[in-house]
C-alpha cells in the first residue's frame, strides 16, 4: 500500500464509500483484534483537524476494541468482498471467528490494525467518545433507529494516515 499525502487526496466520494458501499471498523493489538461493518459516519473537518465520525452501539464487540485502544481504522474494499463485510455486520467476534469467516487477515501500522485485503484504509488516533441520547435530537423521527435505547457512541478520530492500493 502507499501512503497518501491525507484524506483530501481521496478521489472518491466517501459519502458513497461508507453509505452504499460500507466499510469495516477495526481496533485491537496484535494479540487480539476485531471489527465490524458500519454504514453510518463521516469525514470532515473538526477543532482543525481532519477527522473520521464512527457510530457504535454499546453492545457491540467492536466497541471493547476501540474503547481500549489509542487507535482505530476504517477500511474499504472492493466490491468482491461484500460477502465478508456482510459477515462482519451480522456475526460477533465475541460468539465466533467472524474475521476468519470473513476471510480476512490483520495488518498492522503501528497500533493500528486493518484487514490486509482492504483497497483503502483512514488510520485515525482517537481524540473523543461521546454517547449519543436523544435529548439532542430535533427530529423525533431519528428516536426510531433506538427502539431498544441502545444509543450510538461517537467515536472522533484524527485522520494520521491514508493508505490506498
Amino acid at each position: 500500500m502507499k501512503e497518501l499525502t491525507g484524506i483530501r487526496d481521496v478521489k472518491e466520494n466517501l459519502v458513497k464509500l461508507i453509505a452504499d458501499d460500507w466499510a469495516l471498523v477495526s481496533a485491537g493489538d496484535k494479540d487480539k483484534w476485531n471489527t465490524m461493518t458500519i454504514s453510518w459516519g463521516g469525514v470532515g473537518e473538526l477543532w482543525g483537524k481532519d477527522v473520521v465520525f464512527a457510530f457504535i452501539r454499546p453492545q457491540r464487540y467492536t466497541k471493547e476494541f476501540m474503547d481500549k485502544s489509542n487507535y482505530f481504522t476504517v477500511s474499504f474494499f472492493d466490491d468482491q468482498f461484500k460477502d465478508a463485510l456482510k459477515i462482519c455486520g451480522t456475526k460477533s467476534g465475541r460468539d465466533c471467528d467472524k474475521i476468519g469467516m470473513a476471510g480476512l487477515t490483520p495488518e498492522y501500522d503501528g497500533e493500528a490494525v486493518f484487514p490486509s485485503q482492504a483497497r483503502l484504509v483512514v488510520k485515525c488516533r482517537k481524540i473523543a467518545v461521546q454517547k449519543m441520547d436523544n435529548t439532542g435530537f430535533l427530529d423525533e423521527s431519528i428516536e426510531s433507529n433506538y427502539r431498544s435505547g441502545d444509543y450510538h457512541f461517537v467515536y472522533i478520530g484524527e485522520i494520521e494516515k491514508v493508505l490506498e492500493k
